[in-house]
């Protein structure tokens, strides 16, 4: 199999792999660029093809940079006291108030 054939991956890896490069693409990331962006998560998600053949072979696919978003975001306001954490709050609604006036 030559590099860059994708024969081994399944429908929903390409449909997955077109939506990212489209997402790229409306970001302003040239085409090629996004395109290689777009495979290179979908391996990183999958391990490669799973069609019979592909190193990922047998392996499920869970989808760990789409899910790792929320495992870190408690741990950091957790180890903050109560007042740290309102005055964080207090802090960004003021933010959002003075933004808002000026638009």
């Amino acid at each position: 199999m030559p590099q860059g054939d994708k024969s081994k991956y399944t429908d929903k890896q390409v449909r997955k792999a077109d939506h990212i490069a489209e997402s790229y693409e409306k970001r302003g990331v040239p085409e090629k660029e996004a395109e290689a962006r777009a495979w290179a998560t979908v391996n990183k998600d999958d391990g490669g093809g799973k069609h019979p053949g592909g190193s990922g072979r047998g392996k499920a696919s869970s989808h760990p940079a789409a899910r790792k978003g929320g495992k870190s975001g408690g741990k950091a306001s957790a180890s903050r006291t109560a007042a740290e954490r309102s005055a964080s709050a207090k802090k960004a609604a003021e933010t959002r108030k003075r933004n808002a006036a000026q638009a």
